[in-house]
């Protein structure tokens, strides 16, 4: 059985489907680590242009295994600090996989996303959840610290300061309404349409230039880490001028315009 799966439903679009159900597709390493070489696989297929990640079963992602987090050749001679550095670091770059995809990803938030669940969750550039989602910050609960994964970055940012120190503070679930109400997630639909709302979002992306999304995507995520607004301009303006000057997408737009087409965008 496979822990990851790889599927393109429509075309330039791909699902990566977290496939542990039984245990509601916790971070187990032997889950992770294929986990992390889908995402990087995928980040380099050029016919993809969309990315949507999701869970199998009733679970997005429990957060840690706590049956069995599964062991790794990496680990040994290892001590435990030792081990719990190189599996910190497993997660991590799981995390950073999908921030630095070259393609948006949507998040099709199936249900509970939880600890490090809810920072998979997070790290997505588009979350749309069913009805059936909630999210968790598992580890205030457990004695440890909610702040995890790169959760304390990427929450405030998307939610604001004090309604992410309240959630991580206290610990509480935040279900699924609540959360589009205050930015967390972009839609919520019933669960059976969930997907399919995904695959909506996904092809109207797909329709428009490749490189332009790309670099709409790298410009977002440049200025929520922007030291200022003046070099984030500059930074702006020289992806708009790439575009520009080395493709005909302008070009092909205004014509498709006027002929009362649909544009298409050969970058």
């Amino acid at each position: 059985m496979s822990f990851v799966t790889i599927e393109k439903p429509r075309p330039h679009v791909t699902l990566i489907t977290l496939n542990r159900p039984e245990r509601m597709n916790a971070m187990a390493f032997d889950v992770m680590v294929p986990f992390k070489d889908a995402l990087q696989e995928v980040s380099f297929d050029n016919d993809t242009r969309v990315v949507i990640v999701t869970g199998a079963g009733q679970g997005f992602c429990a957060g840690a295994d706590l049956e069995d987090p599964g062991w790794l050749d990496i680990f040994n001679g290892l001590t435990v600090p030792g081990i719990a550095r190189r599996a910190m670091k497993i997660l991590d770059d799981v995390i950073k996989a999908i921030h630095d995809m070259h393609q948006p990803v949507i998040g099709a938030i199936n249900g509970p996303a939880i600890g490090g669940g809810f920072c998979l969750a997070m790290a997505t550039d588009i979350r749309i959840a069913s009805e059936q989602a909630y999210f968790r910050p598992a580890g205030i609960n457990n004695g440890l610290t909610s702040a995890e994964l790169g959760l304390s970055y990427l929450l405030p940012r998307a939610i604001g300061s004090s309604r992410a120190f309240e959630i991580m503070l206290t610990g509480r679930d935040v279900a699924a309404r609540e959360a589009r109400d205050i930015g967390m997630v972009s839609k919520v639909t019933a669960p059976e349409a969930l997907l399919e709302e995904c695959y909506t979002v996904a092809e109207r992306i797909t329709g428009f230039s490749q490189l332009g999304v790309e670099l709409s995507k790298q410009m977002l995520w440049a200025g929520m880490q922007a030291g200022n607004l003046h070099s984030h301009m500059n930074h702006e303006g020289h992806a708009q001028l790439f575009v520009r000057m080395t493709t005909r997408n302008f070009e092909e737009a205004i014509s498709a315009r006027k002929a009362g087409r649909n544009p298409e965008f050969k970058d």
